[in-house]
């Protein structure tokens, strides 16, 4: 059995959503613990797959990138999304381990005010990089 790393790396991408949306409900229900354990749980989730990512694009895929065949407004959407996905990716990671160090100094009005810029980043940056996956693997027309 092989096991294929961007299929798993998508895999904890949407695991990090889900989990990011869950903190999110927990917080805005009042379950200030529940919350902390999913947000830590997220970002172990996200850690875990920028190990992965790292892995595969060094070790396994040698710097070749999996290119993109599409053509006309699919190349360009694709490219968007790709290009959006990294550079908040690049941008997310800082703020993700800022948040996470506020939270655990418990100074909770910057934690609070840092978890609003960086919450629908890194939503946005796990969710799109499924996106990236399903149209790279699965909806890549051949060369």
């Amino acid at each position: 059995m092989t096991i294929e790393l961007p299929a798993v790396n998508a895999s904890l991408n949407a695991l990090a959503s889900v989990l990011l949306v869950m903190g999110l409900a927990a917080i805005h229900a009042g379950r200030r613990e529940r919350h902390g354990h999913l947000m830590k749980a997220a970002a172990l989730t996200s850690a875990a797959f920028l190990a992965c990512y790292l892995y595969y694009h060094l070790a396994v895929a040698r710097g070749e990138p999996t290119r993109y065949h599409g053509v006309g407004w699919k190349r360009t959407a694709y490219f968007v999304l790709l290009i959006s996905h990294t550079v908040l990716a690049v941008i997310n990671l800082p703020m993700v381990l800022r948040t996470l160090w506020l939270a655990h100094r418990e100074r909770w009005s910057e934690h609070k005010r840092w978890a609003k810029a960086t919450f629908p980043i890194w939503l946005y940056v796990s969710v799109t990089g499924v996106l990236v996956y399903v149209v790279l693997y699965h909806f890549n027309p051949p060369a």
